[in-house]
């Protein structure tokens, strides 16, 4: 944060510099990792990576775990995670290393076939793109289950019947809107059995008391996400535009009612989280059965630093999954 005296400079607390072309250079050095496809001895997972879309580019890297449950000597079929991390729509790419063990994490303790998916960052690429990427992920996994020659990894272990949307921050925006987007579209014998939405990042036009009462908050002030809404939404459109504002979008609320269960996990310190009980309030109202989970303490992004909050994490939803 910025000094007394000092100007704040969102641009800097982020990291970036936003290039004369609109592109973004960042200046922070977070590695990506390689897939593990063998694994290596005592890895909890073996992972690899796939093109779902040759246009564009866009993976996703599959996580497999290593000690695969078996039934009458055949191996148990397995719950799949479609799976959006958190990027502030900007930041990090999906095989960071810190993302790379976080979908490791899940995929070994809830014993799932993870698909985390390698969405393309803003600015370079606004809003819709992202969503774009996440339904061509989604329509890939739904191959699997009909293609003779099919990705083994889902093909010979995942139950195609059980397909969970998870995302995290802007993945969980992600998730949403991509659950809704999946409506449109026959996805048997794929079925999403149910979305989980870590910590939403949304936004709007008007600030919410959470945004005021967090406005400098260390991990995500008003004015940084200002800046990455600015980046990642269409040139043109206000914060009250779907794609930040769902709850302000009512020519979907019909379609929002069609969403299967959905859990939804906040904190207190959160920056958005006025506007993630909104979301929530949306949900209800729509018809959606919905499970919230808030805790008063905590923030943005603890479980990056707190590693007792990605057990409370996992155990919410090998419970939501397990229903």
């Amino acid at each position: 944060m910025s000094g007394p005296g000092e100007a704040f400079d969102p641009y800097k607390h982020l990291n970036i510099t936003i290039n004369d072309d609109g592109t973004c250079t960042r200046h922070f050095n977070v590695p990506d990792v390689e897939p593990d496809p063998g694994p290596s001895p005592g890895m909890p997972t073996a992972s690899k990576d796939v093109t779902v879309n040759h246009q564009t580019g866009v993976t996703v890297r599959i996580f497999r775990p290593t000690n695969l449950p078996s039934n009458d000597n055949t191996v148990a079929r397995l719950p799949i995670i479609l799976h959006f991390h958190g990027s502030g729509w900007v930041l990090f790419s999906s095989n960071s290393v810190s993302n790379h063990a976080s979908c490791s994490q899940m995929a070994s303790e809830l014993t799932v076939i993870l698909v985390s998916v390698s969405y393309r960052l803003a600015p370079e690429h606004r809003l819709p793109a992202p969503y774009d990427d996440a339904l061509d992920a989604l329509l890939w996994v739904k191959q699997q289950a009909v293609d003779p020659n099919g990705e083994p990894w889902l093909r010979d272990y995942a139950d195609f019947s059980r397909c969970y949307v998870y995302g995290s921050s802007n993945g969980a925006n992600i998730a949403f809107h991509v659950a809704l987007r999946a409506l449109d579209h026959v996805l048997t014998p794929l079925k999403i059995d149910g979305c989980v939405f870590y910590q939403p990042l949304l936004g709007g036009e008007t600030r919410t008391k959470s945004e005021l009462r967090h406005f400098a908050d260390p991990v995500m002030p008003v004015p940084a996400l200002d800046v990455i809404w600015e980046l990642a939404l269409p040139k043109g459109v206000d914060r009250d535009h779907r794609y930040c504002n769902p709850t302000a979008y009512l020519p979907h609320r019909e379609k929002v009612g069609r969403l299967g269960r959905c859990l939804v996990i906040g904190y207190g310190g959160d920056t958005a989280v006025d506007r993630q009980q909104d979301f929530v309030k949306m949900l209800v109202t729509a018809g959606v059965k919905v499970e919230a989970r808030f805790d008063d303490a905590g923030f943005h992004g603890i479980e990056l630093v707190d590693p007792r909050r990605v057990v409370a994490l996992l155990s919410m939803i090998q419970d939501f999954i397990n229903q």
